[in-house]
């Protein structure tokens, strides 16, 4: 899901549902972000002739909500009969083009005059290569009544002659005003008690996916009935960003052997090389530092990054970059 704004629905079957679903917006219109992308869609929605199209993009942008959304708008009624929907990583292989996709492919359905059915499939880019040479010629045969929608997060691991039939639509993370604003309409709708600090700890573990926010904002909401920093950080069990950036701080005022006891309180307390790493890179992105130093920071930190997702996720690993960033900091003072 992301960036929802449609009312909740008064009926029963609705109450229990995840906020990420009941807050789906129905409409492209609805939708947050990515206006460039949306404002392509919401002209196919208006014209009906819908091309065979990629949603490409990170996580909880919107784009398995996008092409439901152009869904309903063009079927309408017929939307049941008129629509598939598939994930690819679960249904992969070949033999679910060739039966479940060419099947429905096959199928007789009354549509509106100008309309076509609609094979939707999530994470696309996870199809084995002979899927999707398979689905290639499935899109060839019944271009005349089927149109695919393909979701995936990088449209380069889609084969070049299924890119060469597709309108390719690319989509960015969400701002953090964007999500802020689609959290302020849920937190009204639910009655959520909050302080804004709290929805900005949302907002930071959330980093640009709508579908992240929500589900941490009722996780929250649920485990503890308010909204605050203190609650969001034990509720999505991420490194609390004042510990990570006292540690930075140590860092730049020369106080090794304290940045070092910092860090490794945080290893003790059980959180990944990787929840450290990630947390640090984006604490020192938003630090207030001479550019050039955070320059340098943000560089040796995506090296150590990079060997950690390599395997190399330790203490020491990371006990060298905060050497790193010192030397770092020295040979920029003394220069």
């Amino acid at each position: 899901m992301a960036g929802s704004s449609a009312p909740p629905s008064s009926s029963a079957a609705n109450y229990d549902l995840p906020w990420v679903e009941k807050y789906r917006p129905s409409k492209v219109s609805d939708i947050v972000g990515n206006q460039d992308a949306l404002s392509r869609l919401q002209v196919i929605a208006r014209d009906g002739n819908m091309p065979n199209l990629i949603l490409a993009g990170p996580p909880g942008t919107g784009k398995t909500t996008s092409i439901l959304a152009l869904a309903h708008e063009l079927l309408g009624s017929n939307y049941k009969e008129g629509v598939i929907e598939l994930n690819a990583s679960d249904d992969r292989g070949i033999d679910v083009v060739r039966n479940k996709i060419k099947m429905f492919a096959q199928k007789k359905v009354t549509l509106p005059p100008g309309r076509h059915k609609i094979i939707i499939l999530d994470e696309a880019d996870s199809m084995t290569g002979g899927a999707q040479q398979a689905l290639r010629r499935t899109m060839e045969i019944f271009s005349n009544s089927t149109r695919f929608a393909l979701a995936c997060n990088t449209s380069a691991k889609i084969i070049e002659p299924i890119q060469s039939r597709c309108a390719i639509v690319r989509f960015s993370k969400l701002s953090d005003q964007e999500i802020l604003g689609r959290l302020m309409r849920v937190v009204e709708a639910e009655k959520v008690a909050y302080v804004p600090e709290g929805l900005e700890a949302i907002i930071f573990t959330a980093d640009g996916d709508m579908r992240q926010a929500l589900n941490n904002l009722q996780a929250t909401y649920s485990g503890f009935q308010f909204v605050n920093q203190e609650n969001v950080f034990k509720v999505c069990d991420q490194p609390h960003p004042l510990h990570v950036k006292s540690m930075v701080q140590n860092v730049l005022e020369g106080n090794f052997d304290e940045a070092c006891s910092r860090l490794k309180n945080l290893y003790d307390l059980g959180y990944s090389a990787t929840d450290i790493i990630t947390t640090l890179f984006r604490v020192i992105k938003n630090y207030d530092m001479p550019e050039y130093l955070k320059l340098e920071f943000i560089r040796e930190t995506g090296f150590a990054h990079m060997r950690i997702s390599d395997g190399v996720g330790s203490l020491l690993q990371l006990s060298g970059l905060l050497a790193k960033l010192s030397i770092v900091r020295d040979t920029s003072k003394a220069a």
